[in-house]
Order: structure tokens, then C-alpha cells, then sequence
């Protein structure tokens, strides 16, 4: 037995990992395709973007593990069956569970690696991707000046070239607009025959060299120019130069990592005990507003104004007067316009205090239910491991075709559907439509059935997937059909 338990064993972990590392980067690809808009042309180091590989491919693992268990599965028993090693072992009196049994345990460790990785590692996986993407999208793309088109990308620059040699990085009739001075943006204007643009090592700095040129600069004197008694403020200046060099002070151009204290606070990147820690503050801290609000719905004293035999008013409690029509009625006009004018204001401002702690409350419990969602998201991977074996060991017994065809075909068909039903069930339990449980475990509750299923159907020998046997059962309800007609056209006769 020990010798079976480690063939199948063998031939169960090689189909594993290759499927694992295929669907791995496979989803990395879309992960790039996703992100590619926000990466080309802003110069990331090589060693930047294998880090962003590295932390997108830990992110990945959840979604390629479950796929690559069910793939691995079906590609094993199916090879199994296909080449009549499930009916020696059957007819050695080996059943289809104790074959199982070794990788039964081994998807039991998996699911358990899965949920430690989960816990501790994603958290931190999901913080150092967010940090990286944040620093990339603030990175501005790198300099491209193009051929007769003022370009904006340095600030308070403007720069339009006539031509440009891409091999030597020369431009050739160079215009400059310096747009430093507020009070007059186009007053400093330098042209030069030819130039070239060079950032520092660091692209902390643009290097400007400039050659055979004329520099146009018109200096304003504070105040206003427009007078005609301050026109002699205005001062002009030409300068020719046979080479120039300007140093400019570049932000934003170098990739820096976000600091990775602003996305802490997620529910994304905290484990289990951090979650539970933070949804009992949060439920506490919305129970208290609730609490409040509940206390200030009740409580909410709308005053009455009574006024004195000098027309002056006081507000006192409702509560002190009995009947508030018969004393409204008895007011003047005068009286009862101010009497409404500060109910309506009172009942405005009433209004839009509820209508703020019910936004605080909302929010609350958006974080609530994002807490609750992380929460079950830790052990529903878990299931969802030992869920597919149980769909990809028995479903491969019975179509009993190895390789990576009718078995690729099923396992995305059974990953598509349960991806619809995952993300079904986490939008309605995000949107608060259904309770935070349902809608995690969703998926799960409709494909265990499924793997209960069909691991009887598999024990029992059934021909769920024998065409042969569907063919049969087709030939014989034709026949009792043809059979039916004679006897009910004897009838009548």
C-alpha cells in the first residue's frame, strides 16, 4: 500500500506544479496587461519592476492554487483511468477513497499552507504591491519631446524643437519659454541653433545645453505697468550666447516608493488577528453613534418660544405645554411667524445632524463589512482547495482522460463558474444586499454539493460521463415512447 500511496503521490505533484506555475503566470500576465498603461515609458529600473513580479505573483497564489489543485486532479485520475490502472487497482479490491487517501492529506497540508499564507503572508504581499503601484502611477513619464509641438512635461517650461536626431539626442532649432515669473509668464524667451536635454543620474536635475542663441528677457517692475508713468519700469534685455548651460530642478521623475503607512489602515493588509482587533473597534465606535443617534431621534426636544407681556420670547421645553395648538393660536401674527421661522430653522439644522451621523454611520459599517469580508476570505481559499480536489480526483475517475485537454477544457469551465459565483457573492455582501457570510461562502456552498456529487458517483462506478450509457438510455425511452404510440393508437381502433 505504501508503494501505491507514493505512486500516486508522483503522479500527482508533477501535474501540481506544473499547473500551478501556469496558471501563476498566466494570471501575472493580466495583472501587467492591467497595469501596463502605468509603467511604459517612465524609465522603472529592472530591479523595480522584478519586485513588482515578485509581490503580483504573491497576490496571485489565491486565485492559481485552487485552479492548479483542480487541474492536477483531474489530469492525475484521469490518466489513471485511461490507462486501466484505476481498473487493476479496483479489481485488486482497491477503492477509489484509500486511493484518495495520500492526497486527500496532502490537499488537507495545502489548504492549511494556504491559509497561513493568507493570514501572514498575503497581508504583507498586498501592502509592498500597493506601496510599489502607488509610486509608479506618481512617477511621470520620462522625457519625450517631440518634433514641433511644444512640450509642457518640465514645469514652468515650454519647449518646441524643429527637428530632432534620435541618435545623438541632438534638438535643432530650439525655442524656450520660461514661465517661473507669475506676473509674466511669456517674458523670458531663449532660441538657440541646436541643444540637448540631459537628465542627471539621479533625475533630480534637467541639464540644459544650448548653443548659438539669443536670450529675450523683459523684467516688470513692481506695480502697475499699465500706467503711463510706470512704463519707464519696464526694462528689456537681449542676450547672445555661443553656448549656454541651465541646470533645472526636476520633482516627480524618479521612481520612489509610497510610504507605505498611508495604505496600512486597509483591510487588505492586516491578518486575522489585526481584522477581529480593528471590526470590534469599529463596531463599538458605530454602536456608540447609533446609540446617539437613537438617544437624539428620541430625546429631540422641539422648543416652543413663549413670549412676555413686553413681546420678548424665552424657549422652553415642549414638554411643559400641554396643548401647543390652542397656545399657537393665541399668538399674534407676528408672534407665529416667529415661532415658525425658528421651528423650521431648528428642524433644518435637526436634519442635517442625522443626515452626518448617518453618513459616519454608514461608512462604519462599509468598514465593517470589509473587515467581516477579509475575515471569512482567509479560510474560504482554504475550502475552495479542498473543494476542487474533491470535484477534479472523482470527475477525472470518470471521464478518465489524462493530458491537458478534455481536463483544461473542465477545470476553466468549473474556475469560470465558480469565479461568477465568488464575485457575485462578494459584491452583494460588499453593498451590504446580503449578510457578510452568504456572500463569501456562496461559491462554496453551491460546488460542495457538486464534489459530493460526483465522489459518490465516482465510488459507485457510475457512467455519468459514459457516452455509451447516455446513448442506451435515449434508444430505450425511444422505444418506450414508439412503444406508448402503438398501444394508444390499438386503443382506439
Amino acid at each position: 500500500m505504501k508503494k501505491l500511496h507514493l505512486f500516486i503521490l508522483k503522479s500527482y505533484l508533477g501535474p501540481l506544479i506544473l499547473t500551478f506555475f501556469i496558471a501563476l503566470f498566466i494570471l501575472v500576465m493580466q495583472f501587467l496587461w492591467k497595469y501596463v498603461d502605468d509603467m511604459v515609458g517612465k524609465g522603472l529600473e529592472g530591479i523595480v519592476l522584478a519586485e513588482l513580479m515578485f509581490y503580483a505573483s504573491l497576490q496571485m497564489v489565491p486565485m492559481a492554487m485552487p485552479l492548479a489543485i483542480l487541474l492536477a486532479s483531474l489530469m492525475t485520475f484521469g490518466s489513471l483511468g485511461e490507462n486501466y490502472e484505476l481498473t487493476a487497482l479496483k479489481s485488486a479490491g482497491i477503492s477509489l477513497p484509500r486511493m484518495m487517501m495520500p492526497l486527500i492529506i496532502l490537499t488537507i497540508a495545502i489548504s492549511g499552507f494556504a491559509f497561513q499564507f493568507s493570514n501572514n503572508i498575503l497581508p504583507v504581499a498586498n501592502l509592498k504591491l500597493m506601496s510599489i503601484l502607488h509610486g509608479i502611477r506618481e512617477t511621470r513619464l520620462e522625457l519625450d519631446i517631440k518634433e514641433k509641438v511644444f512640450y509642457n512635461g518640465i514645469d514652468d517650461f515650454s519647449v518646441k524643437v524643429e527637428e530632432k536626431n534620435r541618435e545623438t539626442g541632438f534638438l535643432y532649432d530650439v525655442m524656450i519659454y520660461d514661465h517661473r515669473d507669475r506676473q509674466a509668464r511669456n517674458s523670458n524667451v531663449t532660441i538657440a541653433d541646436s541643444g540637448k536635454f540631459q537628465m542627471s543620474y539621479d533625475k533630480q536635475f534637467l541639464i540644459i545645453r544650448l548653443f548659438d542663441g539669443i536670450r529675450y528677457d523683459e523684467n516688470l517692475a513692481i506695480g502697475n505697468v499699465h500706467q503711463p508713468q510706470k512704463r519707464d519700469a519696464l526694462t528689456f534685455h537681449t542676450d547672445y550666447f555661443k553656448e549656454q548651460t541651465a541646470v533645472v530642478q526636476l520633482q516627480g521623475y524618479d521612481f520612489t516608493k509610497t510610504d507605505e503607512s498611508l495604505f496600512r489602515s486597509s483591510d487588505r493588509m492586516k491578518n486575522l488577528n489585526q481584522l477581529v482587533h480593528d471590526l470590534d473597534s469599529i463596531t463599538n465606535e458605530k454602536n456608540i453613534y447609533v446609540k446617539g443617534l437613537e438617544e437624539r431621534s428620541t430625546n429631540f426636544v422641539f422648543s416652543k418660544i413663549r413670549f412676555d407681556e413686553r413681546n420678548n420670547y424665552e424657549i422652553i421645553d415642549s414638554a411643559q405645554i400641554i396643548n401647543g395648538d390652542s397656545i399657537f393660536a393665541s399668538l399674534s401674527t407676528s408672534q407665529k411667524k416667529t415661532v415658525m421661522e425658528y421651528a423650521l430653522r431648528q428642524a433644518r439644522d435637526n436634519k442635517q445632524t442625522i443626515d452626518d451621523q448617518i453618513r459616519y454611520i454608514s461608512r462604519e459599517e462599509t468598514k465593517m463589512r470589509r473587515h467581516g469580508m477579509e475575515i471569512h476570505r482567509k479560510f474560504t481559499l482554504s475550502f475552495a482547495c479542498m473543494i476542487f480536489f474533491f470535484i477534479g480526483a472523482p470527475l477525472g475517475a470518470i471521464i478518465r482522460k489524462g493530458g491537458l485537454g478534455l481536463p483544461t477544457v473542465i477545470s476553466i469551465l468549473f474556475f469560470v463558474i465558480y469565479y461568477i459565483v465568488d464575485t457575485t457573492g462578494v459584491k452583494f455582501a460588499k453593498e451590504g444586499v446580503w449578510l457578510v457570510y452568504q456572500g463569501m461562502w456562496l461559491s462554496s456552498a453551491i460546488l460542495l454539493p457538486v464534489g459530493i456529487f460526483l465522489t459518490y458517483k465516482a465510488t459507485t462506478d457510475s457512467t455519468l460521463m459514459n457516452t455509451e450509457a447516455y446513448i442506451i438510455f435515449f434508444q430505450k425511452m425511444r422505444k418506450k415512447i414508439k412503444n406508448q404510440k402503438i398501444y394508444l393508437f390499438l386503443q382506439k381502433k
